[in-house]
């Protein structure tokens, strides 16, 4: 998909444009992507350098992104948005602004709202994240830290297009044992009624709803295991793999390039492993992903990878100019 205006740059497989994604999507005709897949300035009580919206205005700001959003979306298209929480200033208790946010995004449009359905939340856990606030984490002891982000995907219909078999995870050791020496059929403790049926191989483990850090691309699989246990019976233990994911690490090579070249990276910068479990989730080889907040580009980056046409817009141009370091020739796929 080619814009009304030429792209500041280009690989196989998409294009990078700078300018307002407002202003830009305009070019984009209706009902033509696949997957909206991003992570807009959140809503934070300290003022960030890329921008962002206090959370009494949050809502209306992001209205006038959601109306462009729904309309270039395909009937069975995506929309997923990382989304971080907040505090309410001078007191150790949680803004409501995100969830306020989803539901004018799903609220009927009949009622004032923009007719998304929320398909599902996932959630991404970061173990990286500072102790914020410090006065009520560090200082007065009083919260515990803040590592989760909630991740809203919201369709336009109730079955987007959407394949759990794409983002599937390796069997633990407890399960292969299981499938190796066969499983007898029980009620659990819980009332649940395992039939015969559990001990079939369906070529991996349908994953949660929490994304990890572990990304598939040329290592095999998506998620990283967490320490936690669910007990499928008396006999069977099967471990619980979460979307654990740190945003320092996986930006080694871009930091690093960047302050080769004297870049400014960006400073918020999400995990390979986000967007790729959104792509392969939701979008199949060839489908186009749009990032209007692109920011370091790792959607652009991962969905050349994986071979979805793509589209990343983003207003500053410093941001732009650095972002073009992960498509080097050189460059690794966690950049």
């Amino acid at each position: 998909m080619r814009l009304n205006c030429k792209p500041y740059y280009e690989t196989k497989f998409g294009a990078a444009y700078l300018g307002n994604s407002l202003e830009l999507m305009v070019g984009i005709p209706d009902e033509s992507i696949d997957l909206i897949c991003t992570s807009p300035p959140f809503a934070l009580l300290r003022k960030k350098e890329y921008g962002n919206v206090d959370a009494d205005e949050y809502i209306e700001w992001f209205k006038d992104y959601a109306i462009q959003f729904y309309r270039i979306l395909k009937p069975t298209g995506s929309l997923v948005i990382d989304i971080g929480g907040s505090w309410i200033k001078g007191m150790p208790v949680r803004s409501l602004y995100h969830f306020e946010l989803v539901v004018a995004l799903c609220k009927a449009k009949a009622k004032g709202g923009l007719g998304f359905y929320l398909a599902q939340e996932l959630y991404w856990y970061n173990p990286a994240k500072l102790p914020t606030p410090a006065e009520w984490v560090t200082v007065r002891r009083e919260r515990v830290k803040d590592s989760v982000n909630t991740i809203w995907w919201l369709s336009k219909e109730p079955h987007p297009k959407a394949n759990n078999i794409r983002v599937l995870k390796p069997y633990s050791n407890a399960m292969k044992n299981l499938l190796k020496n066969g499983y007898k059929p029980k009620v659990r403790p819980s009332g649940h009624d395992i039939s015969d049926k559990f001990g079939n191989d369906r070529g991996g483990a349908i994953p949660p709803n929490i994304i990890d850090g572990r990304c598939s691309i040329n290592k095999g699989e998506i998620g990283q295991p967490i320490p936690i246990q669910e007990k499928l019976s008396e006999d069977v233990i099967q471990p619980v793999n979460m979307i654990s994911a740190s945003n320092t690490a996986s930006n080694d090579y871009y930091q690093r390039r960047c302050k080769e070249e004297g870049f400014k990276p960006h400073p918020a910068r999400f995990p390979q492993a986000l967007p790729e479990f959104v792509i392969n989730l939701c979008t199949e080889p060839g489908d186009i992903v749009l990032e209007p907040f692109a920011g370091s580009n790792m959607t652009g980056r991962v969905a050349e990878t994986l071979q979805r046409r793509w589209l990343a817009f983003e207003i500053d141009e410093q941001y732009i100019i650095s972002s073009k370091l992960r498509f080097e020739e050189n460059a690794p796929l966690v950049c």
